[in-house]
């Protein structure tokens, strides 16, 4: 007897597109956990303005154009396969557009210390690169050397000679901006099934010290491709693609009270904050106002806009009253979030100067409270923002 179906038996995978709106071939290593996907689709409202002899509407002709929007949620999980990139490191690239760094660890020398790293042999690191030492992730601020990295933050212990820096994956911004494809499956195999091709993020939120770290996405896309109405030739496929035969998916949620906060002119740890959020908006547009296309055919970034919010306790105390003077003149600080605090489930974004704007006081608890809201990000090129997994 039919049944409804379970909003828990749900499946996500997503991998980067070749060419965009072309669905990639997918593997159970292109699997991510997710909490949401929300894609809606709708005709351009046009109106029709020829005389039928009535008030009654007409209707409109098959073709119209169509427009795809959609939001995805997903936690903080660890890194199972520290190998490649995490599976939901596609929606990352295509957040920032840059190719990920994989850095596969190293071990290190008797010069290393808490604010730099000595390696036995070439890093092959590069500035804006993340390292993971014990249960800390840092960022590379600068290259001594091609076997010594200065960090942007002190480690807590200085590595001693023969430990092992762990593996990263960083994501950087890009002037182009890759699509990716995220497919939907559901159980039983006759529910109707989905492709979400040509997805493009116009904006990405990270949430920090929720009940757990959120990741969310939202942006265009091309089309929603389903099983119940697919036709050969969407989204270039011939057929509509099966679900990977499902191998073992174990991942851990990462409570969202745990990791550090670095902030500053001078980098440094703040214990105060009781929220943040990343903000990065694209101001993409799409291809789709071209003679001759029912599609989108592309995708185009505009200026790209990285802000910070966040909420901190006000202490009588000289860091936190240099904030303030750094708002006040507006005067560039770093801003690095360490997410996590386990290697293995960890996560950093490293902003390497914001100007901070004037924190609104809020006195509705019984500690005051200062609030900075769309403190922006700035750089030279493509070097504001820097996210990675270790």
């Amino acid at each position: 007897m039919p049944s409804y179906i379970s909003s828990s038996e749900n499946r996500f995978y997503t991998a980067t597109e070749g060419s965009y709106g072309q669905v990639p071939a997918i593997t159970n290593e292109n699997r991510f956990p997710a909490v949401k996907l929300t894609a809606r689709q709708m005709v351009d409202r046009l109106q029709r303005r020829d005389k039928t002899g009535s008030r009654t509407f007409a209707g409109l002709p098959a073709g119209i154009r169509k427009q795809t929007q959609f939001s995805l949620k997903t936690y903080l999980t660890n890194w199972a396969n520290a190998s490649g990139e995490p599976g939901y490191g596609p929606l990352f690239r295509a957040a920032l557009g840059g190719a990920p760094r994989l850095f596969a660890g190293g071990t290190l020398g008797p010069a290393s210390e808490t604010r730099s790293l000595a390696f036995v042999s070439p890093h092959g690191l590069a500035a804006g690169d993340a390292v993971v030492f014990g249960n800390e992730i840092r960022f590379v601020s600068s290259i001594m050397d091609a076997q010594t990295v200065l960090l942007n933050a002190p480690l807590t212990l200085a590595p001693a000679a023969g430990a092992t820096a762990g593996a990263t994956a960083t994501y950087s911004p890009a002037t182009d901006l890759p699509s990716v494809s995220v497919f939907d499956y559901w159980s039983p195999v006759t529910s109707v099934q989905r492709i979400l091709a040509g997805a493009a993020i116009d904006e990405m939120r990270v949430t920090i010290n929720g009940d757990f770290h959120e990741f969310e996405f939202s942006g265009l896309a091309a089309d929603v491709i389903d099983s119940g109405s697919f036709n050969q030739g969407q989204g270039a496929l011939s057929i509509f693609p099966e679900e990977p035969a499902m191998g073992s998916f174990d991942y851990s949620v990462v409570p969202g009270h745990l990791g550090q906060a670095w902030l500053g002119a001078f980098e440094e740890q703040v214990y105060t904050i009781t929220s943040a959020e990343l903000v990065v908006n694209n101001s993409i547009d799409l291809r789709n106002r071209e003679f001759g296309c029912e599609t989108p055919r592309g995708v185009a970034g505009g200026m790209r806009n990285v802000s910070m919010n966040f909420s901190l306790y006000e202490k009588d105390d000289d860091s936190t009253r240099a904030l303030y003077q750094a708002a006040r003149s507006r005067s560039p600080i770093s801003i690095m979030f360490q997410l996590g605090q386990q290697q293995g489930q960890l996560f950093g974004l490293y902003l390497k100067s914001v100007i901070p704007e004037v924190p609104e006081f809020d006195d509705s608890d019984n500690r005051l409270q200062w609030k900075f809201a769309s403190c922006r990000a700035q750089g030279s090129v493509d070097d504001e923002i820097y996210v990675a997994f270790g």
